[in-house]
């Protein structure tokens, strides 16, 4: 059964950075050249904008209206969500080659979550019109999109599961599992994220002080190694095992 856990996990990181490399593939400036037209190509290089944003700036706000999408080229982001009495709730973190404010520009609806920079990031902004008359025009770039919505609701589906029906330990084996997945890892191994126990206990769905006592847990189970805040897994098998994961 491990052995079988191992391999759907290795699938789905195979799924997720092939449709990563999909969208970088297709939504570069040499791509659109040559399967543009030239007057929408030109429409392409005139109204696209190369936007940088500093760690904690926010990229949008929740309620906001859309004015168009922008791809991460650099960098890690968060989509968050006020739930009651203000408590932030974590959606889930975008890295590179990833795009944000898509989903509620193409629902014809406002932003649903905040966007802010968990580190510096470099993004590509395309103003809404054009993203959208690119997505008539491209068949490559839409087929490259609805593979990527596709692939985001089969998350969302995993989520409900998640939430559930999985116990506080399990849901932090998982998430562990998942941010190293989405992420990847430093040189020496460690989560490339920098997250406080609150920002644990928010994904995981708990208590902080529950949060800090299952991170000491698994450190000492040597499950993973602390430094501050930053997190490497030393074991994958045990906390697949533990957190009954299928990524």
């Amino acid at each position: 059964m491990l052995f079988l856990l191992t391999n759907i996990i290795t699938m789905s990181q195979e799924k997720q950075i092939t449709i990563e490399q999909n969208i970088m593939r297709v939504f570069n400036e040499n791509s659109f050249k040559e399967r543009l037209c030239k007057e929408d190509f030109e429409r392409y290089l005139k109204s696209k904008e190369l936007i940088s944003f500093k760690k904690g700036d926010v990229i949008f706000e929740d309620g906001e209206t859309p004015k168009g999408i922008y791809l991460i080229t650099k960098g890690t982001t968060k989509l968050s969500k006020s739930g009651a009495y203000g408590k932030e709730q974590i959606l889930r973190f975008i890295k590179e080659s990833d795009i944000i404010g898509y989903r509620s520009l193409l629902c014809g609806e406002d932003f649903q979550a905040k966007a802010e920079a968990m580190t510096d990031i470099e993004t590509i902004f395309l103003p809404a019109d054009l993203f959208l008359h690119l997505l008539e025009v491209d068949s490559k770039l839409s087929y490259a999109m609805l593979q990527k919505i596709a692939f985001e609701l089969g998350e969302s589906s995993n989520t409900i599961t998640f939430l559930a029906q999985k116990t506080v330990r399990e849901r932090l084996a998982e998430i562990l599992l998942l941010l190293e997945q989405k992420l990847g890892t430093d040189p020496e191994g460690f989560i490339n994220i920098s997250l406080t126990r609150e920002e644990f206990a928010n994904l995981i769905g708990t208590a902080t002080e529950s949060a800090i006592r299952l991170i000491s847990e698994f450190k000492q189970d040597h499950l993973i190694e602390v430094e501050g805040r930053n997190i490497k897994i030393l074991n994958h098998e045990k906390l697949i095992k533990l957190g009954h994961v299928i990524l």
